[in-house]
């Protein structure tokens, strides 16, 4: 029996017994033809990190293998605009039939395939974030003999009208369980849905943050993935919010992914864990159960490159109203372990040797597990204004940056930026003066970036015109400053949240 495919939700897997990754065309038409499908519809993300949808009726088998076959034309200077001009802008979109999945909200049977950008010579359009990933991908296995893994964690607010009964803790939101949490019914939906569309879920919570707001109960909430090649990562996190939004429309909730909504309140992140995989093994760990030298010179990549991070993984002047001290968001470089005021977090791994099972059930025998494939490392930066193939693709070449160093110098840099306890407390004030702090607004973050470009563009992976303009875009919120300016301006602070608040 294959455990990946027993029990998968995803309706296409569940029918053909085929992992994702083996599904051909002809398994695409045959599912087609047996299941009654009458339309086919093509998803891809654009510029603005939203997903846009091409809608085909099943005319004939005639045709439909065509589509599958062939894709079709769009107009990639309306999907990026910063990238294509009018006068030359047609892309072809080409399904890619591993993302195979039926809508969850359609009643007439609909099939749908996420899709590349392809150019009219047939080669990837240069700017596709998806692309970019692939290209980084294929650049840290070509140079390190490793496979880069991921999984997302993704935070979002979910908005109800208020009532009195049971009413929450403020800001102690954290596994809340019903009745004072009043939305977990609606997350366990998501999380069904998303499962159908292919994520593969780790788990559901209600997170930190909750608060009341001109009658209405904001209630914060995470679903977290669990660790796959870095293109289903991404894939999976970009379908998640199409997901969640398209829900929470059809029930007459509002959901926020916005990286800030209020002063003083837990802002929400998107948090990317990290594993390095060396012939199906987790090459994270070292034999003694502590994280290995590959590991440690990833980290080292990260610390040294984490300041131009956030030019992809915190797009909007809302971003930099998260990153401040004491709400368990970042605001210096440095790692540690179990530490979640740190940039980079090692989480707690199941490397006791005890087994945990047995000593709780003593019932159960104690059976010899391989528990080391659960060991990440964690960037705690990022936010749900990312585009996550970029994103991920900036995490790729850092980790890859790292371990191409001098073995040395990587474990030095990993050495200096360890930290052992809270980087806010008094105590660690002597460490908290050695450590850079990451960028404050987007200026800095597009400065950031400009000062490391050659790195990014090296191996083929970030096209400069893909850097132009990021950095323009950063620098156009013109934001210096502004974060002091909206903690004093009620009405400032309202608007930029009103402005960003569907990244």
């Amino acid at each position: 029996m294959d455990k990946q495919i027993a029990l998968n939700p995803n309706k296409v897997v569940a029918f053909l017994q085929k992992r994702p990754e083996e599904f051909t065309r002809e398994d695409i038409l045959r599912y087609i033809m047996e299941n009654g499908i009458r339309m086919v519809d093509f998803m891809y993300p654009a510029e603005d990190g939203r997903i846009k949808t091409l809608n085909f009726t099943v005319n004939n088998l005639d045709y439909i293998e065509t589509v599958l076959t062939e894709g079709e034309r769009v107009d990639g200077s309306s999907l990026f605009p910063s990238f294509i001009e009018a006068g030359n802008s047609d892309l072809y979109v080409i399904p890619r039939y591993r993302t195979a999945f039926m809508d969850p909200f359609q009643e007439v049977p609909t099939l749908c395939l996420l899709c590349s950008y392809y150019d009219k010579n047939g080669g990837e359009f240069d700017c596709s974030p998806h692309a970019t990933l692939m290209r980084a991908e294929k650049a840290f296995e070509a140079s390190t003999g490793l496979q880069f893994e991921a999984m997302g964690e993704l935070e979002y607010y979910v908005v109800s009208k208020a009532d009195n009964l049971f009413p929450a803790t403020d800001q102690k939101g954290y596994h809340e369980s019903e009745p004072f949490a009043k939305l977990n019914d609606f997350r366990r939906e998501c999380m069904l849905c998303v499962a159908a569309t292919g994520g593969q879920i780790k788990y559901g919570h209600s997170e930190v943050g909750n608060f009341t707001l001109d009658g209405e109960i904001w209630e914060q909430n995470e679903i977290e993935f669990l660790p796959c090649p870095v293109e289903t990562a991404a894939d999976q996190l970009v379908l998640a919010k199409w997901v969640i939004r398209n829900l929470a429309y059809k029930r007459g909730l509002d959901v926020s992914f916005a990286p800030k909504i209020t002063v003083g309140k837990a802002g929400s992140g998107m948090h990317i864990h990290m594993r390095l995989m060396k012939d199906g093994r987790n090459a994270t760990l070292g034999p003694d159960g502590k994280l290995s030298k590959y590991a440690l010179r990833a980290i080292a990549g990260l610390m040294e490159m984490a300041p131009s991070i956030t030019a992809f993984g915190n797009k909007n002047p809302t971003s930099y109203f998260r990153l401040v001290p004491h709400q368990e968001a970042p605001t210096n470089v440095c790692w540690g372990d179990c530490n979640r005021s740190a940039l980079v977090r090692v989480p707690l791994g199941w490397t006791s040797g005890v087994d945990l099972c047995a000593k709780t059930n003593p019932i159960e025998k104690s059976v010899p597990r391989d528990t080391t494939l659960k060991q990440t490392f964690e960037m705690r930066s990022p936010d749900c204004s990312a585009d996550t193939y970029q994103l991920m693709a900036g995490l790729c070449v850092a980790c890859r940056i790292g371990l191409e160093m001098p073995e040395d110098k990587a474990l030095e840099i990993a050495r200096e930026k360890y930290v052992d306890m809270d980087i806010h407390k008094a105590e660690s004030a002597a460490k908290l003066a050695t450590l850079k702090q990451l960028p404050t607004c987007c200026a800095e973050s597009a400065t950031a970036l400009e000062e490391v470009r050659g790195i990014y563009e090296a191996a083929d992976v970030f096209r400069s015109k893909m850097i132009d303009g990021i950095v323009k875009a950063l620098r156009s919120f013109d934001d210096a400053n502004l974060h002091e300016a909206a903690n004093h301006d009620k009405e400032l602070m309202k608007k930029l949240v009103d402005r960003f608040y569907d990244c």
